[in-house]
């Protein structure tokens, strides 16, 4: 089962709350990377096409994607690597400043034939390197299975309306889409996430996930609604967190078609949520994108549901 991941390579420039006298950190990140090194540390066979550029951010983000295994393909090179001020407030959560540009040009290497295509965040939808990222998605679908995350920027996004047709766009090419409770909001203001999901739907995919933060997770197909709750942790901070849970949902359904996604069971999507749900938890336990590997996410999987009465 090999995975290619089309997106954005950005470092995380992460605050401390002012007047905690913590120094400021430098961590490797994007929402597309971070799906990546998510696999990568879970065992799966994955490259990355991104854009890096040869200079001491790119040099160090290509550096912890590799050594998570992760196959880097560079299909453009910027003047320098994309950056992100990462603000936290006094809980841990995140807010973003971006200074970056989204250039893809080159696609996929010739022969790489993946069996599932993971795109998301700026890069589906900022031009003019959405374009490639489109069209290799569309060339590639018709033999691999897609996911998309929409993980909205709003400062990167432009003008509402023609940003909401490009994120259908990406969810009608999509066999799996997963948004959090924060892009509905900003992409429908005003509309109840479940309500969205189910649009969604209808414009194709087979699964519709929807993360709320502490107050867990949603998984709908055209016959199921499931809720999850979340793991209970002390948070360090959310950098990474939802990027988490992609990676584990898609190591959960490695190897299964479109068919296979349109017959999920309710017990297993519960399952599912709840896999994901704990790579998540053990994210934002710890400082910057840092996922679990799998012997970190079955061990914690054991010890939450030992928690929550599930096993004894």
């Amino acid at each position: 089962m090999s995975f290619l991941v089309i997106g954005e390579c950005v470092a995380d420039i992460v605050r401390a709350p002012a007047g905690s006298g913590a120094s400021d950190r430098v961590h490797p990140g994007g929402s597309p990377a971070n799906v990546a090194y998510g696999l990568g540390r879970l065992g799966r066979d994955v490259t990355l096409l991104t854009q890096l550029a040869d200079d001491p951010t790119g040099r160090l983000i290509e550096a912890h994607l590799t050594g998570a295994g992760v196959r880097v393909e560079v299909g453009d090179v910027p003047l320098r690597t994309p950056s992100a001020v990462v603000g936290l407030d006094a809980r841990g959560q995140a807010s973003y400043t971006f200074d970056m540009a989204w250039t893809l040009t080159g696609g996929a290497p010739a022969g790489l034939a993946p069996a599932h295509v993971h795109i998301g965040s700026i890069a589906a939808v900022t031009a003019p390197g959405a374009a490639t990222v489109l069209a290799e998605t569309e060339r590639l679908r018709e033999r691999a299975t897609v996911s998309y995350d929409p993980n909205v920027r709003p400062e990167l996004m432009g003008e509402h309306e023609e940003a909401v047709a490009r994120v259908e766009r990406c969810v009608a090419l999509s066999d799996l889409v997963k948004a959090s409770d924060e892009d509905l909001a900003w992409l429908y203001p005003g509309e109840e996430p479940h309500t969205v999901a189910a649009r969604w739907l209808a414009l194709g995919p087979a699964v519709v996930l929807v993360t709320r933060g502490a107050d867990g997770s949603l998984a709908l197909t055209r016959h199921h609604t499931v809720a999850a709750e979340a793991p209970r942790v002390d948070v360090v901070d959310t950098v990474g967190a939802g990027d988490s849970f992609m990676s584990a949902v898609l190591d959960t359904l490695a190897g299964r078609g479109r068919d296979a996604l349109r017959g999920l069971g309710a017990e297993y999507l519960a399952g599912l949520l709840r896999r994901a749900g704990t790579a998540a938890a053990v994210t934002v336990s710890r400082a910057g994108a840092q996922p679990p590997d799998r012997s970190e996410l079955d061990a914690a999987g054991q010890e939450f549901a030992v928690r929550s009465g599930r096993v004894r």
